[in-house]
């Protein structure tokens, strides 16, 4: 069984729409929190929270979170590859609309990631995103709540 102490956020920061409720869900279970991205962010934060500002580059934030991560940790990432690491490192990972990330589902989730890579580069996708839902907030707030419980178990 893990202590609550043990287990620790990580956030890959920079373009991830739920930092506020991330905060907010860490003060609740007093757990630490790493703000990881590539730029100063202005975050009211207490004494749990971390900002970690990386040095410009396209990996610099998710190597490291991949470094300092353990087994212990919940990682928030919308990045694939990102998610893949953790995962094979042993850490819950979720992304910010709340899909958890599984070894069952990453295979395909990198597989379709390639695949749309290819699609924007030779001209047949646009690369439209969805924009932001509040339904995509309330069930990230379920994902990392039922994470922080399975990691107390």
């Amino acid at each position: 069984m893990t202590n609550i102490n043990q287990i620790s956020i990580y956030v890959d920061a920079d373009a991830c729409p739920v930092k506020e409720e991330i905060l907010k869900v860490s003060y609740r279970h007093k757990l630490t929190v790493y703000i990881v991205s590539n730029q100063w962010m202005r975050l009211a934060v207490g004494p749990l929270v971390r900002k970690i500002v990386v040095a410009e580059g396209a990996d610099a934030a998710d190597d490291w979170i991949a470094d300092h991560m353990d087994q212990k940790s919940i990682i928030i990432t919308a990045d694939i590859l990102l998610a893949k690491r953790c995962l094979d490192a042993g850490a819950v990972v979720i992304g910010p609309t709340g899909k958890a990330f599984s070894p069952d589902n990453i295979g395909m989730a990198v597989a379709m990631r390639d695949l749309k890579a290819h699609m924007r580069e030779t001209g047949e996708s646009k690369g439209y995103n969805p924009s932001f839902t509040k339904a995509d907030k309330s069930r990230f707030l379920q994902a990392l709540e039922s994470a922080i419980q399975l990691k107390l178990r």
